[in-house]
Formats: C-alpha cells, structure tokens, sequence
C-alpha cells in the first residue's frame, strides 16, 4: 500500500520589533519550491490555513504568520493596534526569513495588510491569490459600509465592535452563506473565540475596526498599484460574504484583466467549505506564475 507524501509543518516564533511572531511553515520536498505566503483575516489567525497547508505544503513552501493581536503571536504591552503597524511587522517577519520573493495569499484582513507591503515592496511580489480580500467600494455590502462608518467617538460604537467578538459573532462568520454547513468543522471558530477570549484581545480588535476606514481611503492606491505592476492574479470569492460580496471579485478585473476568477457558492471563509475546488486552482497558479 503506498501513501500520500505527508506534509511536514514546523511551529516557530520570531522576534520583529519585540513581537513575538508565531508562524507556521511547511517543509516541503524541493529547497527551491515556490513560496506562497498566507495572510489571515479576522478573527482567525494562522489556523485557518492549517488544511491548506498540509494538501499544498509538500510541493510549496508555505508560510502563515499570526499578526500582533491574534494568534499565538505575543505583542508587548503598549503595542498601538493599526492596520499600518500590522503591515511593519509583517515587513519585519519577511525580512527576518529572508525572503525576497513570494506569492501572496490575501484574505480579509490580509487584505489591507498584504496590499501595504505590496505597495512598499513591489519587487517581492511573485503574484496574488485574493481570497474574499477587498479593495473596492462595491465590495463592501452594507453590513461592511456601517462598519467602516464606526467611530471611537460616538456613543454606542465600541459596544457594537464588541458585539461581534462573542462565540455567536464569530460562529456567524463562518456559518452565513454556506452551502452545507456540515462540511464546516467547528474548531475553526472555537479556536478563534479562545484567543479573542485571551486579555487585550478584544481591545486590540476594538482597535483595528476603528481604523478599518484608513483601508478604503486607500482603495485607489491600491488599484492604481495594480494597473501599474498587473501581477499575476488568482481571484477566488465566496459570493455570499456578509461583508465581501461577489461585486468585489469582478472588480478587479478592472485593473487585472488577465487576472483568473472562480466564484464559490459559499461564504466569507471559502476554503471551509471548497478546499477541494480551491487548492489545485493555487497549485496550477503557483506553477504558473513561479517564473
């Protein structure tokens, strides 16, 4: 009987900038693989890629950090929680690996992240994989627009940031919109409410919601970085994201014509539920793109 090649993982943590960054890398066969870097969203950390990691990880190098408030990853006490500080110790990380070229995975919140070390670092980025990962206004459903309209300074705002770190919030991330949710494994959420459980884990993402503005005020720079560099793209969406709906999937088609799209009959946490469609889509982009 012969078996699958099984996926070896190591489990570390790095010292950038007095954070203690937690990440998750695969060994995978060949020292010259092709290098996919994995950037979570909320309220998840670098768990969510654990399935991916183990079907892709024997043939690619995959690396999933956990950003400051999230995770494993341990933040000094005064750490300032924006979305900009999350993209300097993202740069740090890289740096501190090494790597001078990768295939970025951007979800959610690896959204922003990943599209401000795209703009520092052109030259790093090999190609995208955009995973319900936004960067247009019609991509923000109504939901999403009443979010980014939150203000620390109004009355009743924090309260509502706060309503959405219960077990109930964040179950409903992963449950709405999916097609069955039996395919749906509760240890993705439990895991996530243990750490949004964790002390100055819900301050922290107090925090990072009411910055959440500064990412669509940089939504043209986005895109103008985008028709200016037109990497290789790979756009993967579930089209009943509460927050991202498929209008946001196609608009980058605006500014990557060439660009590859599939949509999934699922919701924000697409891989939950279409792992099986999705990951030999990303093996054939990065033998594709890895050039």
């Amino acid at each position: 009987m012969t078996f699958p090649v099984v996926t070896r993982v190591v489990h570390r943590r790095i010292d950038v900038d007095g954070v203690e960054v937690f990440y998750r890398e695969s060994l995978p066969e060949r020292p010259d693989a092709p290098v996919l870097l994995l950037l979570h969203g909320f309220p998840s950390a670098s768990h969510q890629f654990r399935r991916l990691i183990d079907v892709l990880g024997g043939r690619y190098r995959l690396i999933a950090p956990d950003y400051p408030g999230f995770g494993h990853t341990r933040a000094p006490e005064g750490f300032v929680h924006s979305f900009d500080r999350l993209a300097d110790i993202t740069e740090g990380f890289v740096r501190e690996l090494g790597l001078s070229r990768f295939v970025m995975y951007v979800f959610d919140f690896g959204a922003p992240v990943g599209f401000r070390l795209a703009e520092r670092h052109p030259e790093w980025i090999a190609g995208l994989v955009v995973q319900n990962g936004n960067a247009y206004e019609e991509g923000l459903s109504q939901g999403a627009r009443a979010f980014v309209a939150l203000r620390p300074d109004v009355e009743g705002d924090e309260e509502t940031v706060r309503g959405l770190l219960t077990l109930e919030g964040t179950r409903g991330q992963y449950e709405t919109g999916v097609g069955d949710p039996e395919l749906l494994s509760p240890d993705g959420w439990t895991l996530d409410q243990h750490f949004l459980d964790l002390p100055g884990r819900k301050e922290a993402q107090v925090a990072l919601a009411f910055d959440y503005h500064s990412n669509v005020e940089r939504y043209p720079a986005w895109q103008a970085w985008l028709r200016e560099h037109t990497p290789p793209a790979l756009i993967v969406w579930g089209r009943n994201d509460p927050f991202f709906p498929e209008p946001g999937a196609h608009a980058y088609l605006r500014d990557l014509p060439g660009a590859e799209l599939h949509v999934f009959d699922t919701g924000h946490f697409a891989l939950e539920e279409n792992l099986p469609e999705i990951a030999p889509l990303i093996a054939a982009f990065l033998d594709r793109s890895w050039t």
